[in-house]
């Protein structure tokens, strides 16, 4: 009998094994860098380790699970934070889908709301395209991964530095509710690929009753390949509740040309659009803030760009890309501390050279510049310079 009930647990576990997949992985990714203005310099670094695990049952479902902690070393200080990171259940049943955990989001242009987020979303694929619907909540993010910062407030709380001995109001990202309601189809009349989405952000601090800010987002995004083109436009109106309401728009356009080259090399386009305070229209905020540079790290709000980058890869193990990003301010309220006169910022170059020696490992040697002298409202102000090395490998 107890070798009849052995056989049988072996069997379990085998039919486990066989109804489970899944796996370990760890990544490490270092960058190195040195900034400078004028005759200063400043060195920083930072490592990034994350160990991962997955797995997944039946045909459609699975477990992701992965985490991280951040070593910088920056104004000759050390700073470690943990992080919990893409943690997140996928269940498919028919033709719907749900996602729950800390997952990431983008909204159809990329630049009003992306991330990790703490929520679910569920979606439902149609004949007339995908439709999803999802919550999440941003108050038990870290700070810095989630980079909200739509108040000055939650700014000067952004670039405070991580104190353990004040943890909670030190580590954690803004209190707020974000939901969205979106749709999208790869091929709407077998050739435009569209999306999109309606988003909303809550402020559920213990000040959001007296004074918050509330916004909702109207956006969408269409892309057209056509030949060796692909052509792309996205929009987004804004509506903002604070002291008082008001409304503010986003907006960009942009070509990519594949070249008729020997190696795969591509030009792309990109113009760029946020308003900004002018009478009756307010700054574009979105709820994530990303630097829209390189060297020169501004966000989105009330800024216009223009960029032009190339990319080649001449070698299945290099490639790079070289771009020109000319920046100009909407209203004289945005990056005001750089001159009250002028709306034209400059304009940034910056060049990335690429090896992947196997398919685990890259190492990217990144350099470029600021000249706020191609503008007016600086014109006499220093250059802003970084060298970078990133290197980034994967244990599987």
């Amino acid at each position: 009998m107890k070798h009849k009930i052995l056989i049988l647990l072996i069997a379990a576990c085998f039919l486990s094994v066989s109804l489970w997949a899944g796996g370990f992985g760890l990544t490490l990714e270092q960058t190195a860098g040195v900034s400078g203005d004028g005759d200063e310099s400043f060195f920083d670094y930072s490592a990034f380790l994350v160990p991962r695990f997955s797995t997944y049952w039946g045909a459609n479902n699975g477990l992701y699970i992965s985490a991280g902690i951040n070593a910088d070393y920056l104004d000759k200080e050390w700073t470690f934070a943990p992080e919990l990171l893409r943690t997140e259940l996928y269940l498919r049943f028919g033709g719907w889908a749900l996602t729950a955990g800390r997952m990431y989001y983008s909204d159809p242009l990329g630049y009003i709301a992306e991330g990790l987020f703490d929520g679910g979303q569920l979606s439902f694929d149609s004949t007339v395209g995908t439709f999803n619907i999802g919550a999440w909540y941003t108050g038990l993010l870290y700070k810095t991964r989630a980079g909200i910062a739509m108040t000055p407030k939650e700014q000067e709380a952004l670039t405070a530095k991580l104190d353990y001995s004040d943890f909670a109001n030190t580590y954690f990202a803004p209190r707020r509710l974000v939901a969205a309601l979106g749709w999208e189809n790869p091929s709407l009349f077998s050739y435009l690929m569209a999306k999109f989405a309606v988003l909303g952000q809550f402020d559920v601090s213990s000040q959001g009753s007296n004074g918050g800010l509330n916004s909702q987002y109207f956006a969408g995004s269409l892309s057209l390949p056509l030949k060796s083109f692909i052509f792309d436009l996205g929009g987004c109106l804004e509506l903002l509740q604070a002291d008082d309401s008001g409304m503010a728009f986003a907006g960009d356009f942009g070509i990519l040309w594949m070249l008729p080259s020997n190696f795969p090399s591509r030009l792309k386009f990109l113009a760029r659009y946020a308003s900004g305070e002018t009478g009756s229209v307010d700054a574009f905020l979105p709820v994530t803030s990303r630097a829209q540079g390189n060297v020169f790290k501004p966000g989105l709000s009330g800024l216009s760009l223009f960029s032009l980058d190339y990319a080649a890869q001449f070698h299945p193990a290099f490639s790079f890309d070289l771009s020109s990003t000319y920046f100009i301010r909407n209203d004289k309220y945005t990056y005001s501390s750089l001159g009250d006169e002028g709306y034209f910022l400059g304009n940034e170059f910056f060049g990335r050279l690429v090896w992947c020696p196997v398919s685990d490992l890259q190492f990217v040697l990144g350099a470029g510049a600021f000249l706020p002298s191609m503008g007016n409202v600086a014109p006499d102000g220093k250059s802003i310079w970084r060298v970078e090395l990133n290197v980034f490998f994967s244990l599987y």
